[in-house]
């Protein structure tokens, strides 16, 4: 079950992304102009969004996906092009109205359901692969896989998610954050590194029999995330 600190830490990204980063992330996931540093996370999350669509089948047709924390709508909408009837969930009731507003005449063979709210939530039934792009990257590595051990009970045959590799830029790039005032600044996110999580996927009573297959790390600038895929045995 989720911790009190994954409580905490789901509170602060929905304040923030309500409220402190709205205009940003409406800039970021569109065509606006950016700055040079906002240029580098826009393309590192379109690469990342990329590689875990080449990850699951082109053909998506009868398929039901899970995308977990899913922002203003892209990969949900990529999703449904192939066919796939997609639960796109967020915490932040103004980025899942954006995207609402911004597929409201988008015509696609498959179906998305935005959602506000908690992507764990049992509620939302089972789902033959789940997403979660950079939406567990705030959380502690503990957290992490409790969070992907509840997701496995709900699904039937991939997860596909991104986590923060410790590396010595990152941590750099950290240490530059916090010197922002408080009010600036995003949720922090948790690095962890690649052998210490996948040993601890491995040990889960739950998840851990789920294979640990394609793996990539993808690093544009300011962006730096690594993808992982667990497959159910």
């Amino acid at each position: 079950m989720p911790t009190v600190t994954y409580r905490d830490r789901r509170h602060e990204l929905e304040t923030y992304f309500d409220r402190t980063a709205v205009e940003a992330w409406k800039r970021l996931t569109s065509d606006a102009p950016v700055g040079r540093i906002r240029a580098t996370v826009r393309a590192g999350r379109d690469t990342m969004r990329s590689t875990l669509l080449s990850w699951l089948p082109d053909d998506l047709r009868g398929a039901r996906i899970l995308d977990a924390g899913c922002g203003t709508g892209a990969l949900a909408v990529e999703a449904a092009r192939r066919g796939a009837e997609v639960v796109a969930i967020d915490l932040s009731a103004t980025l899942v109205g954006l995207a609402r507003e911004r597929t409201a005449n988008t015509a696609m063979p498959g179906r998305i359901d935005f959602r506000v709210g908690d992507f764990l939530d049992p509620l939302l039934g089972r789902f033959d692969h789940v997403v979660a792009m950079d939406s567990l990257i705030h959380y502690r590595a503990d957290d992490m896989v409790r969070v992907l051990a509840q997701l496995s009970r709900q699904t039937g045959s991939s997860i596909l998610f991104t986590f923060a590799p410790r590396t010595a830029l990152l941590g750099a790039m950290h240490a530059v954050g916090r010197l922002f005032p408080r009010g600036d600044r995003a949720p922090a996110i948790e690095p962890v590194s690649e052998g210490g999580l996948a040993r601890r996927i491995a040990a889960d009573a739950t998840i851990g029999s789920w294979g640990q297959a394609r793996t990539i790390k993808v690093a544009r600038g300011f962006y730096i995330s690594q993808a992982l895929e667990l497959v159910r045995p």
